[in-house]
């Protein structure tokens, strides 16, 4: 450790437990665990983390907290290490569990909220691996404003199966070939086996790493620490950076809404395009917007993905994992890329206190790669997720693209009132080629908690059939999710949207290159149909996702809970 280095807490939040002969009985709990007058006198940083024994996403955070804590300590703060909870979807997927995943994003962001409030911390580093949780991480940092660094906590290395890579989205995939015939017994427990190696979240492009690129991208998070998979090491040098960073960022008081604002959530954006990222940014980048009081919903999100060349071959949609691109030097090579076509804005700030167009400048693009391309030939000229809108969905729907060589398609509905009604159709072969599956009743309120649809989809696919029907639903899709398969759709069945009004053999349209989702009745039928309309039930009628139902709004909003940013009367950090 450096010299002692004095900082005036006149303005900190941690004054108010730590500073004056009326908080002594707030310093004693502080000496209880160790800490002298001098540390007690440093700025508190909170280290939270989302580590659990849920799921390998999440085994290596505490390691990597312990070296985040030592990086505080050389730059002069006090750090003060906290856990919250995860919802993991991998095992959440395809059964009731899943209406907990969405639910535990408000969850995070509001305990690390409550947290930090309670305690007057000065500034926050966040580790999280699981889907929920980076967005949840995010979410409270600028809704806290005090000066944050977010750091993911890595990817999953890939297993090995008959001699090619494979993640967890190839074994969803064999279920559905298991299910006609085309697996044995003894190969899905094989696969089973292997398709998870190591500790760190789903190692393709699924939504962990999507928001990883994110917090890269919105300027959250140091340069190259989304990358390196989570058994590295060298994941300790941008833990221990990202300790001695956020002090950096008290020192200049920079703070998290200083860095995400319009601009950056647009460069967010453009990297999840770029990359054929999940279609839950559609939901999260709005969510963190909502928390600063930036109007960014998802129609402005897929306003970005349609002009965005798509240029990273990374799975589903492609061939290459986050280890691959990894090697050939991370995010910032697909940022790089960016900046280069002229598609980012290069004067946002970041956690480094430079501008993201500073941070890259000595970036070399690595031609002749075969993982990220150039711009001027991408892999699509457009991006890898879209949006849509029509008669069928008012506030929009949002679908991955990435890799698909058919973009539109017609069929007749086949209606289903929930996931599971569905999938056992699917594994009984009880649908018919050229059919538009139908999940409704899946939303945020109406699910209540708007499920991922992974077991599903897979399925599907692993029958050989992913090409040859669509999904449609007002609930959601897995990062991991291929194939003709519309999420988000709004308004959702619960609160009387056209998706709640369908019926089996209505002839539904959709084309991803024009944008719009449309099903062929005329406004009169559907207001017919919609007086004779009456909500459905759900079993959901006490505990925290009925009260989820009760105040969560709407998917094209980013799913939120409260008022967000403009509801705002004081700001936590000038307590």
């Amino acid at each position: 450790m450096g010299a002692e280095k004095k900082f005036d807490k006149s303005k900190l939040p941690s004054r108010h437990t730590t500073v004056g002969p009326e908080r002594a009985p707030h310093r004693s709990y502080l000496h209880a665990m160790g800490l002298g007058d001098d540390e007690i006198a440093q700025p508190l940083i909170g280290v939270a983390t989302t580590w659990n024994e849920a799921a390998p996403c999440n085994i290596s955070l505490s390691r990597q907290a312990q070296v985040v804590k030592r990086g505080v300590e050389h730059a002069h703060g006090t750090p003060r290490e906290f856990t919250t909870i995860t919802v993991t979807d991998g095992i959440a997927m395809g059964h009731e569990g899943m209406k907990s995943s969405l639910v535990s994003r408000e969850v995070i962001a509001d305990s690390v909220e409550l947290t930090m409030r309670g305690h007057c911390y000065d500034g926050l580093v966040g580790l999280a691996g699981c889907d929920k949780s980076l967005p949840g991480m995010m979410m409270a940092m600028v809704r806290l404003n005090v000066p944050s660094v977010f750091l993911y906590g890595g990817s999953i290395l890939p297993g090995t199966f008959k001699g090619r890579d494979v993640t967890v989205q190839d074994l969803f995939e064999a279920v559905g070939q298991h299910a006609v015939g085309e697996m044995s017994d003894e190969d899905l427990h094989l696969l089973e086996c292997m398709a998870c190696p190591s500790a760190g979240s789903c190692g393709a492009q699924f939504t962990a790493n999507t928001m990883a690129c994110v917090s890269e991208a919105i300027g959250l998070a140091l340069p190259h620490s989304a990358g390196a998979p989570a058994p590295y090491e060298i994941r300790d040098t941008y833990a221990h950076k990202s300790g001695e960073a956020v002090m950096n960022l008290i020192g200049m008081n920079l703070r998290p809404r200083d860095i995400v604002t319009r601009k950056s959530l647009e460069n967010a954006a453009r990297v999840v395009a770029a990359t054929g990222g999940s279609t839950n940014a559609g939901l999260h980048l709005p969510a963190i917007a909502h928390e600063c009081g930036i109007d960014f919903d998802l129609h402005d999100v897929c306003d970005i993905f349609r002009d965005t060349p798509y240029i990273a071959d990374l799975k589903p949609g492609g061939k290459y994992v986050a280890k691959d691109l990894f090697q050939i030097g991370g995010v910032p090579i697909v940022i790089k890329a960016l900046i280069e076509g002229g598609y980012m804005h290069t004067d946002c700030i970041t956690v480094t206190g430079k501008t993201i167009g500073e941070n890259h400048e000595a970036i070399e693009f690595p031609e002749g790669n075969k993982i990220v391309y150039p711009v001027s030939n991408p892999i699509t000229p457009t991006g890898g997720v879209v949006g849509l809108r029509g008669n069928l969905a008012p506030e929009g729907a949002i679908v991955k693209v990435a890799g698909m060589e058919k973009q539109e398609f017609t069929g007749p509905a086949r209606v289903f009132e929930c996931e599971e009604d569905c999938f056992a159709a699917v594994q009984a072969g009880k649908y018919e080629d050229g059919e538009v599956l139908v999940i409704r009743n899946e939303g945020p309120k109406g699910g209540p908690g708007m499920r991922e649809m992974l077991s599903t989809t897979a399925a599907i696919y692993g029958q050989g059939r992913g090409d040859k029907v669509a999904l449609i639903t007002d609930g959601r899709f897995s990062g991991a999710t291929r194939g003709f398969c519309i999420g988000h759709v709004g308004p959702e069945a619960a609160v009387g949207g056209p998706i709640g009004l369908l019926k089996t053999g209505d002839m539904i349209s959709i084309d991803a290159v024009a944008g719009t989702i449309s099903v062929d009745l005329s406004d009169e039928e559907l207001d017919a149909r919609r007086k004779d309309w009456k909500p459905g039930s759900h079993n959901y009628n006490a505990g925290a996702i009925w009260r989820y139902a009760q105040t969560v709004g709407s998917a094209e909003k980013g799913a939120v809970c409260h008022p967000g940013g403009k509801g705002e009367t004081h700001v936590y950090a000038d307590i």
